[in-house]
């Protein structure tokens, strides 16, 4: 049966089959057409036209097809039948490249179709050459990915995507595909979405009279998860390297333009780990050689955005708007305030014990603070969490509230072959703002949620 499936996909007219690994569509991308063409190749394009100029004899259209940031430009005889194209419509173009008397590559059309018309008067809400502020564009998300901006963040945040997986596959990591529904609160602040099924008649008819409608399903409470953490740390003890990349859900009633509902998050737990430097030291490297791969693949999209410790804190007091209280931690303004303080990124590390959760290793001769960091990014604060996890068993079987036994589990990790561990998360999102300065989180991600907003 698998051998027929293959050999059906194999003789697909969908595709044409180059090598072992790569399949090409019919017609040219616009990425192709700069990346591996010359004057005098006979192509076909697809895409949607940017904006349109008229001349005496002919028509000149700029095209993208979301493969680059780059517009080609289609040159098209005033006897067309099709010189009426509009901006926002779709169309194919078939004709020879040719180099303008700049140098610039351009397509001489002999053929133009038009694939799906548009017009502004029935509603579309991008003007040609027009500049529109980001909240305006984010009234329109499911024609946002149309605007040369936000196509520019969708490639650059595949870009990051990749980098990330290649880079900890490379350094031994295993893909581990973390629960979304759990039956415990990772972070214990209670910022979290209990999960029911939609029919109420299905629940009362599995409801038994000492469960409640929200443990009916499951016959306990399930949330959306706040981190993949914990699973992540039993796949640790057998695996050593691991990591997680998915959504995760935060029920914040916040509108900050640094908070979403439902979010990215990269997390790494790695066995065999007691020192915070070692951690440090590789996150710091993750960052640099993700970011620098980056920067150096996406230029022309990034091109787009351009323009646009502790004792610090406590000699500074007199600047802040909140109270600073180190036993409180940190609120934005703090953390902003100590990113451009010392220049850059940087780690805090250390936490008071009282303000981190449970799981977090206490300090080597300080009892009252745990081996943890934050990295403070520009322009949003905390980047990445992370700590040593504590692996002695009856100091987190204290930490553990009494009569919590959905973690018995999680505390048979330190009975049974344990082992020094350490991990972080990083939020996918605020890495982008921070990379990117972007102002506002919504706009780095393609469908943000938030409180009170959940459109599409």
């Amino acid at each position: 049966m698998m051998m027929m499936l293959m050999n059906k996909l194999l003789s697909s007219k969908i595709c044409k089959y180059t090598d072992r690994s790569v399949f090409i569509v019919e017609h040219s991308t616009i990425a192709s057409i700069f990346q591996k063409h010359f004057p005098g190749d006979i192509v076909e394009i697809k895409g949607w036209v940017k904006s349109k100029r008229k001349m005496k004899e002919n028509v000149f259209i700029d095209v993208n097809d979301g493969s680059c940031s780059k517009k080609l430009q289609i040159v098209v005889p005033q006897q067309n039948k099709n010189t009426d194209i509009t901006t926002g419509a779709s169309i194919a173009a078939t004709g020879k490249l040719n180099t303008t008397a700049s140098g610039q590559i351009e397509l001489q059309a002999t053929k133009i179709d038009i694939l799906g018309e548009c017009s502004l008067n029935k509603g579309y809400p991008f003007a040609p050459r027009k500049i529109y502020p980001s909240e305006y564009i984010r009234q329109y998300l499911h024609l946002r990915p149309r605007t040369n901006k936000f196509a520019s963040l969708l490639r650059i945040r595949d870009a990051l995507n990749f980098e990330i997986h290649n880079f900890l596959h490379l350094n031994g990591f295993v893909n581990v595909h973390t629960p979304i529904l759990t039956s415990s609160d990772c972070e214990g602040a209670g910022e979290v979405f209990v999960v029911t099924p939609n029919s109420k008649q299905l629940l009362k008819d599995m409801r038994k009279s000492h469960v409640s409608l929200e443990e009916a399903y499951f016959n306990k409470k399930a949330y959306l998860s706040v981190s993949g953490q914990l699973h992540l740390e039993a796949a640790a003890h057998g695996l050593c390297r691991v990591y997680t990349f998915g959504p995760t859900f935060r029920a914040e009633n916040s509108k900050s333009k640094h908070h979403l509902s439902e979010f990215y998050m990269l997390e790494v737990e790695m066995a065999f780990t007691d020192s915070i430097e070692e951690l440090i030291s590789f996150i710091e490297r993750l960052i640099r050689t993700i970011s620098s791969e980056v920067l150096n693949k996406c230029s022309e999209d990034i091109a787009n955005f351009q323009s646009t410790t502790l004792d610090v804190l406590e000699k500074n007091v007199d600047r802040f708007k909140s109270e600073y209280c180190a036993k409180e931690g940190l609120s934005k303004e703090h953390e902003m305030f100590l990113v451009k303080h010392c220049g850059g990124p940087v780690f805090v590390i250390n936490w008071p014990k009282q303000i981190k959760p449970f799981y977090m290793k206490e300090c080597v001769n300080d009892a009252i603070r745990v081996s943890a960091l934050d990295l403070l990014g520009p322009n949003v604060g905390e980047i990445v969490g992370g700590s040593l996890r504590e692996n002695d068993y009856q100091k987190l079987k204290g930490r553990i509230p009494e009569g919590n036994t959905e973690l018995d589990w999680y505390l048979d990790l330190r009975k049974f072959g344990s082992v020094p561990t350490a991990g972080f998360g990083l939020g996918f999102e605020r890495l982008i703002q921070s990379m990117l300065s972007i102002n506002n989180i919504r706009d780095t991600i393609p469908f943000p949620r938030w409180a009170h907003n959940c459109s599409m």
